[in-house]
């Protein structure tokens, strides 16, 4: 049972100023400088490259809402360590999932290293986390984006981005058009077993944590379907992480 919830639970951990974009305008340019500006600036966002933060929330399991609480630390986009806590169907689960380069590891009660399958997933994963919290990393080369239209998110009017990651698989994501702040974004997941779902996560209820806006609530919709409630407690930025951090768990 701990197995099978906690490969499950990596796959779960795998979330201005000026005028805005108008919705014919083919430049996403804008848009970025726009939400970069919304959730702190380019300094502060630099420092975020590597974090660390803790939330706790409910996830949906076959029909039943059961308890978690993450810590999770990351530096940059390829390396992130999430230590889990959680109750599912009366059971306890406790473990740690660990992504490093191109290696990864599991280890809920059995420690398991990951495959290239399964190390490209949690990559995926931690873009999906990573980039509404950031931004910047949409302005690398490896990221290609287009500006994707507006629509409604809520009862308020936000603009859109279409990002091509390096893996290829494309995601939207959707800003406030009058802040400039990430609310809602739409991906491609895989789930335990290989099932792939369409994955809607809006963001809300922002906070400051030292200069940085933080979304400090999350919920996350497969195939229409609620999957995922989370609160954020505590964010802070690292000058820098312990190697040791991100090495195969014992």
């Amino acid at each position: 049972m701990k197995r099978l919830v906690g490969a499950w639970l990596a796959i779960v951990l795998v979330s201005s100023t000026g005028n805005p974009a108008r919705a014919d305008d083919k430049d996403p340019q804008p848009i970025l400088d726009k939400a970069i500006q919304a959730l702190g600036g380019e300094a502060k966002l630099k420092k975020a490259e590597s974090a660390t933060w803790k939330s706790k929330g409910t996830i949906t399991f076959n029909g039943n809402d059961n308890t978690i609480n993450i810590h999770a630390t990351v530096q940059g986009l390829d390396h992130y360590r999430a230590e889990v806590e959680g109750e599912f169907g009366g059971n306890e689960v406790k473990g740690v999932v660990v992504l490093n380069g191109n290696k990864g590891w599991r280890k809920f009660g059995e420690k398991m290293e990951m495959d290239e399958d399964n190390v490209a997933n949690e990559k995926r994963g931690i873009y999906l986390q990573v980039i509404p919290m950031r931004i910047l990393p949409l302005k690398d080369k490896g990221f290609k984006v287009e500006a994707a239209g507006e629509e409604k998110v809520g009862d308020k009017p936000a603009v859109g981005i279409k990002v091509t990651p390096p893996d290829g698989k494309t995601f939207t994501l959707h800003f406030d058009k009058e802040s400039g702040l990430p609310v809602k974004l739409v991906a491609k997941v895989v789930g335990f077993g290989g099932e792939e779902y369409t994955q809607e996560t809006l963001y809300k209820d922002y906070k400051d944590f030292d200069g940085i806006k933080k979304a400090t609530k999350v919920q996350s919709k497969r195939d229409g379907e609620d999957f995922l409630k989370g609160e954020l407690t505590e964010f802070k930025t690292l000058d820098k992480v312990d190697p040791k951090t991100f090495a195969e768990p014992e």
